[in-house]
């Protein structure tokens, strides 16, 4: 049986991927480039970012500063007006923490994870939360699980991680501890190759956990 459970954010527990990649989409069209979204996962799963097609057309440093800005805008428009509910995650944690302690680590902005959970029910269920500002290193590297690990005292076959995406798989495998894949439309399409479980939906990590 799993103690420790340590959920990644976006995609998983609340929908905001999409936004965050539509946000970027609208910014660069300011500056006449086009997001391509298969590029786009590719480079995420690689850990890059928004501005990796930028670079590679010839955007410099400061006017990717300044678009980023207005992406960053337009993402908290959109956390503030825009449906990021995942259907059953608040019932399924209200579940699963009475079993286990459960933490969220995140590549969030502090200043973005606290505009997505104004009202929200989320984190009550949470140890604690770890958001980028927290750690060095961002996923894929397996700094932030380890962190977490670290802060519960708990040793890696006590873990399971919760992820979306094959830059958190990669932190997880890297980090050397148990990951379950939950489906996820934006990233469905990317390399789960390695993860040990494959999820439909959170409420079906009850039956992993009692493993």
């Amino acid at each position: 049986m799993k103690k420790y459970i340590l959920f990644d954010h976006d995609g998983v527990l609340v929908d905001t991927e999409q936004w965050y990649f539509k946000a970027g989409e609208r910014a660069l069209a300011e500056i006449g480039l086009v997001l391509d979204k298969e590029q786009y996962l590719l480079d995420m799963g690689q850990g890059a970012a928004t501005w990796a097609q930028a670079k590679r057309a010839g955007v410099d440093d400061r006017t990717i500063d300044g678009v980023r800005r207005v992406r960053d805008a337009y993402y908290q428009e959109y956390l503030r007006t825009e449906s990021i509910e995942v259907d059953g995650v608040v019932d399924a944690l209200a579940e699963l923490s009475q079993l286990a302690r459960m933490a969220i680590v995140t590549t969030s902005k502090r200043d973005d994870f606290e505009i997505i959970h104004e009202g929200r029910q989320i984190v009550q269920y949470m140890d604690f939360v770890l958001v980028r500002d927290d750690y060095l290193h961002a996923k894929p590297h397996p700094e932030p699980y380890l962190t977490a690990l670290e802060r519960f005292g708990a040793e890696k076959d006590e873990a399971l991680i919760v992820e979306d995406s094959s830059r958190g798989l990669q932190s997880a495998v890297a980090a050397g501890i148990d990951c379950a894949i939950v489906y996820n439309e934006f990233t469905k399409s990317q390399d789960f190759t390695q993860a040990r479980h494959r999820i439909a939906r959170l409420a079906d990590l009850k039956e992993l956990i009692l493993r």
